[in-house]
């Protein structure tokens, strides 16, 4: 085989409050969809780090990763263009800041939500991926990690030389 395989890795925040959960409505190629704050970990950063940036972010929410939910491999197929992605998502739960007043959302998110895991639940068709409700059932289940179950190389801080 010539070509490497790759997944995407993603981070993701899932927001417990007084036994609801933060979900953001974004646009997608397959439409509005659900999801968990969520997206890519970027250059230099650690998931955790990753998983905070993307909360504030998509929710305008300050968010604070304690734990670690769990580590997530999914393989995905886009509705219209068939398109094959694979993620590997590292989810966490954390403490949660009131949200910054004024602060624009992310380009395609539409709003917040704050939903009963019942209704996340029922609103299961319209999640971007089972991992949404896979990782707030593993929430609830009282599955945790700790943080320090994912190390991060100091080289990943390191800046390179351009060459």
């Amino acid at each position: 085989m010539t070509e490497r395989w790759k997944p995407s890795v993603t981070v993701a925040a899932i927001i417990e409050r007084d036994g609801r959960f933060l979900l953001v409505e974004e646009e997608t190629s397959d439409g509005l969809r659900l999801n968990n704050p969520a997206g890519h970990l970027e250059p230099g950063e650690t998931p955790a780090e990753g998983c905070a940036r993307e909360a504030l972010e998509e929710t305008a929410h300050p968010f604070r990763p304690t734990l670690l939910l769990g580590v997530y491999l999914s393989r995905f197929q886009r509705e219209r263009t068939g398109e094959d992605i694979t993620y590997l998502r590292f989810a966490y739960a954390g403490e949660v800041g009131a949200p910054h007043a004024g602060r624009a959302l992310d380009a395609g998110i539409v709003r917040t939500l704050w939903m009963t895991p019942e209704e996340v639940r029922a609103s299961a068709a319209r999640h971007r991926s089972p991992l949404v409700l896979r990782c707030i059932e593993d929430y609830l289940a009282g599955v945790r990690y700790p943080l320090d179950a994912v190390f991060t190389d100091p080289a990943i801080k390191a800046v390179l030389p351009t060459g």
